[in-house]
């Protein structure tokens, strides 16, 4: 009996040591892949660590697709407006040259037509598209987002100042280049006057060409600063180039004062309104009955009419939201995220549409502004286009070549990241080695010598343990 017992304990300890190596052999095939961990007990710690390497890993890859998306966008986006700024020099140039007093009356309607083929190509190439969305659309990217009309509209006509006269009655000259200084033109029998909508003055036209260049060869560089002095003569120049004041009332004063948006739309046609502005220090002229345009108003007796010209317009139907493409973990930033650009981003703001006038932003600023260029270089008007013409055309470029740098710039910082994440993904990728790779050339001499063994092993013990209880005892 004792030496049956041997037997069966021997018979099952060899079992258990060719099921372990059998085990060890599964193990090392399963390896096979190239990791070493394919569950938690295979090495928790370790495991532990693999788990969180592949979130770093699958954020990486989100990132990185999100940066090629972007920058696509962007490179895209940045080939249009360079395009577009190549016909906005143009314009310029073509402004320049309609401003020629040498010119004949030929020569304006050839510059006109070949001004307004530009402003056609611009609205055409600013509604570019990549991937079947509009690049400056905003959110509203399966919209089409410029259209120019066939028809004309009365338009408001604005005075634009060039650098002198916006450093004196604004003085923000150092910002001239990214923002249009306008008033609005007004018409008082054959008169010209000016009305600043911000502070509601009214300028002679002797007084916006000349008389101001008299208080700055008096010393003053701001008419605040020449209304602030003591100076008779200052004081006498003012007096007489001022018309007087279309008192601008602040909204929690007076709801109904007067604003741009009282007379104009945000693209300047001539507002249809249903109401006067009964607490405004004006009255405001109607053509006919009150739901007709506004056409002027009246101050300390004297009838002021808005000026007008009749144009083209370009209207705009995205909006001004950017699109955000995260690219990196961390607080999300939507100012350096963004990979768009929209129509009050390119083509800024004037003064029926910026901050001041009450009206919401066009988008279409600049354009207008240009087919008014393109209005008054058809009727040869040399005066204007010397002063206003040639002002806008060159502050409608350089607002085109700030944006188009700002978007330059982003898709350089996005180029930036993609190296560093790819960068990352190799560290991130060489931790998972080293927390879960194996040796494929150690493991597979490994594997040899184990799979010799149990073979080895199977032989021996087909030789040596009993086949049944009879074998046994015979």
């Amino acid at each position: 009996m004792g030496v049956r017992m041997g037997s069966m304990q021997f018979m099952y300890n060899y079992n258990i040591a060719l099921n372990n190596a059998y085990q060890k052999q599964a193990k090392m095939f399963e390896q096979a892949d190239g990791s070493s961990l394919h569950r938690a007990s295979d090495h928790p710690m370790n495991y532990a660590k693999l788990l969180r390497y592949n979130v770093n890993d699958s954020e990486n890859t989100q990132y990185r697709d999100n940066i090629k998306t972007a920058s696509s966008w962007m490179k895209n986006s940045d080939d249009v407006m360079i395009h577009m700024t190549e016909i906005m020099q143009t314009l310029k140039e073509k402004s320049v040259h309609a401003a020629n007093s040498d010119n004949v009356e030929d020569d304006y309607a050839a510059i006109y037509k070949e001004m307004f083929g530009c402003m056609q190509e611009m609205v055409s190439t600013a509604n570019a598209q990549w991937s079947d969305r509009y690049l400056f659309s905003g959110h509203k990217d399966l919209t089409k987002p410029f259209e120019m009309s066939t028809e004309i509209y009365e338009r408001g006509l604005a005075k634009t100042l060039d650098v002198s006269q916006s450093s004196f009655f604004k003085g923000t000259s150092s910002d001239y280049n990214l923002d249009l200084f306008q008033m609005l033109e007004l018409k008082s029998g054959d008169d010209t006057y000016y009305l600043d909508t911000e502070n509601g003055d009214i300028y002679t036209k002797e007084f916006m060409d000349k008389g101001y260049k008299e208080l700055i060869a008096l010393g003053y560089t701001t008419l605040e600063a020449a209304k602030a002095s003591n100076n008779a003569t200052a004081a006498r120049l003012i007096s007489e180039g001022t018309e007087g004041n279309l008192t601008i009332y602040d909204e929690t004063d007076a709801p109904n004062g007067f604003k741009v948006s009282d007379a104009f739309t945000n693209q300047g046609l001539l507002q249809r309104r249903t109401d006067v502005p009964s607490t405004a220090a004006t009255n405001f002229t109607y053509d006919n009955g009150t739901t007709s345009r506004v056409e002027g108003f009246t101050l300390n007796g004297k009838t002021y009419n808005f000026s007008t010209v009749w144009q083209n317009i370009v209207t705009y139907n995205g909006d001004e939201n950017l699109i955000s493409m995260v690219k990196l973990n961390g607080a999300v930033d939507p100012e350096s995220d963004t990979v768009n650009s929209t129509g009050g981003r390119m083509f800024g703001r004037d003064i029926f549409d910026n901050d001041a006038s009450g009206n919401t932003a066009s988008g279409t600023a600049m354009l207008n502004q240009l087919l008014t260029v393109c209005e008054k270089t058809n009727n040869c008007e040399i005066l204007w286009m010397s002063s206003d013409g040639v002002t806008v055309a060159d502050v409608a470029h350089a607002t085109m070549v700030v944006e188009e740098t700002r978007i330059g710039a982003r898709q350089q910082l996005y180029t930036s990241v993609e190296t560093m994440l790819e960068r990352q993904s190799d560290n991130i990728t060489e931790d998972i080695t080293n927390v879960s790779g194996t040796d494929i050339a150690k493991m597979a001499t490994k594997l040899m010598q184990m799979t010799t063994l149990y073979n080895l092993s199977l032989s021996i013990g087909g030789r040596i343990l009993p086949q049944s209880l009879a074998d046994y005892l015979r």
